[in-house]
């Protein structure tokens, strides 16, 4: 897999993951990350812009990382954690939401994301970059059924708070305790049958013409909601 941009792979050099090759642009001139290559002993292939710019589609300033494929966490690390925070990542598509999610959570100190295996997007150069790096910081589980995982997780004590407009103020909710927060697809939501194993649906007020809001963006508001209800 290969990853690019200086805050993403200063991450990676930082960190004790394996990397196999980096490409660097002849005019790359990041000391701090040269002397990182350096003190790591990985192999460097110096490349024109032009060849950088035909490897990723991204804005990769001046340097690409090759680097092993993502590695999922296991649900085991979770299921008995106390007062753990989790959130649910109900068919989100787009990568971008994906990266952007995932390096809220990492602020908000989140426990682990769960995705599914189908019809979602999985971590990617692209939600890698865009999560800045911070991927390599939470715990990422994909599973193969959201609503067996949902389940499992109740068995354990989990209180689990689906997202929607139609729903609960959020500020009224109890976030204490074992908690996971669902967000939901892009544009569909919450599916019927996640919304029907919920124990609570979280709902955020709107005083404007629009009637939702961006799936990171209302996955940030509440789970900072409950980040600041569980102190």
């Amino acid at each position: 897999m290969l990853v690019y941009g200086k805050n993403v792979c200063l991450e990676y050099l930082e960190s004790n993951k394996k990397i196999n090759k980096i490409f660097l642009s002849d005019k790359f001139n990041d000391n701090e990350i040269k002397d990182l290559i350096n003190r790591r002993h990985i192999n460097v292939k110096h490349v024109s812009k032009n060849d950088m710019d035909r490897k990723c589609s991204g804005l990769h300033q001046g340097i690409i990382m090759e680097v092993e494929d993502y590695e999922y966490a296991s649900i085991d690390c979770i299921l008995n954690k106390d007062n753990a925070l989790v959130v649910i990542l109900d068919h989100i598509e787009d990568p971008h939401n994906f990266g952007a999610i995932i390096r809220t959570c990492e602020a908000a100190g989140v426990d682990a994301i769960i995705i599914p295996n189908d019809r979602s997007v999985c971590v990617n150069a692209t939600v890698i970059k865009t999560s800045v790096g911070t991927t390599e910081k939470v715990n990422i589980i994909k599973v193969t059924n959201l609503v067996n995982t949902i389940n499992e997780l109740k068995k354990n004590g989990y209180w689990i708070f689906g997202t929607d407009m139609d729903g609960e103020d959020y500020t009224k909710l109890d976030y204490k305790g074992k908690t996971c927060i669902i967000c939901g697809n892009e544009g569909k939501g919450m599916s019927p049958i996640i919304t029907k194993n919920c124990d609570f649906i979280a709902s955020i007020p709107m005083n404007g013409s629009v009637n939702s809001l961006n799936a990171s963006v209302a996955t940030g508001i509440i789970l900072f909601e409950a980040v600041n209800k569980r102190r």
